[in-house]
């Protein structure tokens, strides 16, 4: 888990891409929905860019940010806090010279967990891939979203729970579930959240994502999206979750800048960067390698 709240954005950032239509309007409904008291869920396939949208989102909330990366092994203890060890307190008085006294005390050292100081504090939380968690743990967020407390289990504490701060707020993000490591996220949780689906993102905005991420000209990203695009496109509907990703065009778009390499379907080391990016993603949409092979250059000669 980390902590942002001291961290400024940096000037190189290119955060010019949410000036795109695509990212005003999917922010400008987070908004609402997060100042509605709304938790907010982008979801989407990995590499199209959800953890760094819900991060600038929450930067321009003016609230400290927290970020928890979802794990099959994050426990109520890592959230909530736990009792870590023991504190031993020793006095030695000596005020009277005939009197010698020692007095010792040994008490349980509590340590607060993340969540609980964002419960407290009013943070605003990113719980990135939170369905790579455990649902048992998720359940912590049943109690937050729908009582606005944060129950303490399992502790030794004399509260039971703390209430939520009026300010605190979540945006989760998650990959679709047939990915591996995935748990199903329970329908309960879900009903308090507003899902919104970042898999529809048109070219447009694809293209000025690739340029903020890697400092290419418009028009190279244009052709390099335009051919992931293509290319995806031969898998059946229910097979693109799983083909290729924004994150192939970034890769061929970095690699093209840092190389100087020629956007052109003619140049070999151009075709060859496609092909080594795309060509076993694209496997799982039912082809065998040759077939797959050949239409990924088909495809690629038409830049």
């Amino acid at each position: 888990m980390t902590s942002l709240k001291d961290i400024k954005p940096r000037a190189s950032s290119g955060e010019d891409v949410y000036n795109e239509p695509y990212f005003k309007s999917l922010i400008k409904r987070s908004f609402r929905y997060l100042s509605a008291g709304y938790p907010v869920h982008f979801t989407g396939p990995s590499g199209i860019g959800k953890t760094t949208l819900a991060l600038h989102i929450a930067k321009q909330r003016r609230r400290p940010v927290l970020l928890i990366n979802g794990n099959k092994d994050l426990t109520n203890e890592d959230l909530i806090g736990a009792y870590t060890g023991y504190r031993r307190k020793k006095l030695n008085d000596n005020f009277v010279r005939s009197v010698h006294k020692i007095e010792e005390n040994v008490s349980e050292e509590w340590v607060n967990g993340r969540l609980y100081e964002a419960v407290k504090d009013g943070y605003t939380v990113v719980y990135d891939e939170f369905t790579r968690s455990r649902p048992d743990t998720n359940n912590l967020f049943l109690s937050i979203l729908e009582e606005g407390i944060l129950p303490l289990y399992g502790t030794k504490r004399t509260e039971s729970y703390i209430e939520v701060h009026p300010d605190f707020s979540v945006i989760f993000t998650s990959n679709p579930v047939e990915y591996a490591g995935v748990y199903q996220s329970q329908d309960a949780l879900l009903d308090r959240m507003v899902t919104l689906s970042l898999e529809t993102m048109d070219e447009q905005a694809e293209t000025a994502v690739v340029v903020n991420k890697t400092s290419i000209s418009e028009q190279k990203a244009e052709k390099i999206v335009a051919f992931v695009n293509r290319v995806r496109d031969l898998c059946e509907e229910e097979d693109k979750a799983f083909s290729l990703s924004l994150r192939a065009s970034i890769m061929i778009a970095q690699i093209v800048k840092r190389y100087d390499v020629k956007v052109d379907g003619d140049n070999e080391e151009f075709k060859d960067i496609c092909l080594d990016i795309t060509h076993f993603p694209m496997q799982a949409c039912g082809y065998d390698s040759e077939e797959v092979r050949e239409r990924i250059l088909e495809e690629c000669s038409k830049i």
